[in-house]
């Protein structure tokens, strides 16, 4: 063989290897977008790269994977859903104390279905893997947990705060019909009777 065909040889397998690796990166990419919604977004831009967030999306996959996570049976499900009315309708009297009962019953949830509720971080990583869409609901809620604690929430901040706590608690639970309308209209029809 001439060096001139070995040298169009060796150059046509790098660009090959070159346009699969570029394939599956970017397949990938589009993977890891499609299942992490927004939090694919926050971890990358948390991270110095994004094969470094990517990598960090895919160690959370694999914790989530080896976890027995499992749906509620119907009755833990109705008993969850009768706590979660219980708790917003505490709200109208006791915003601060209902705020805490709806993040205990939020963990309560999370241990239910197999979740294991170590610390925050870990709850919020392993929540993102199946449920994108609502770490985001968890993690303002917590901060107004925290911003409550410290003496910082209004009124309005608990009722965002209960608001954040039902859609990941109604997420978690694998129902859209957890709360009925007219506690969500109680619940704000209470909030403009406190302004």
């Amino acid at each position: 063989m001439n060096t001139q065909l070995m040298l169009t040889l060796i150059i046509g397998a790098i660009i090959i290897v070159a346009a699969v690796w570029f394939a599956v990166r970017r397949r990938r990419t589009h993977e890891l977008r499609h299942r992490f919604g927004p939090e694919y977004e926050r971890t990358v831009r948390q991270s110095r790269t994004v094969t470094e967030g990517e990598a960090r999306l895919e160690e959370r996959q694999a914790r989530v994977e080896g976890l027995h996570i499992r749906p509620l049976s119907a009755e833990d499900a109705q008993r969850f859903s009768q706590a979660w009315r219980e708790v917003q309708t505490r709200f109208v009297d006791d915003p601060k104390g209902a705020i805490a009962d709806a993040d205990r019953l939020v963990g309560d949830v999370m241990h239910a279905r197999g979740y294991p509720v170590g610390d925050f971080e870990t709850r919020i990583a392993d929540i993102s893997v199946d449920h994108p869409n609502v770490v985001m609901h968890y993690r303002a809620a917590r901060d107004i947990v925290h911003d409550n604690a410290e003496g910082r929430a209004n009124t309005e901040d608990l009722r965002q705060c209960m608001v954040h706590f039902r859609a990941l608690f109604t997420d978690l639970l694998g129902t859209t019909t957890t709360t009925a309308p007219q506690h969500r209209t109680e619940l704000l029809v209470s909030e403009r009777g406190r302004s």
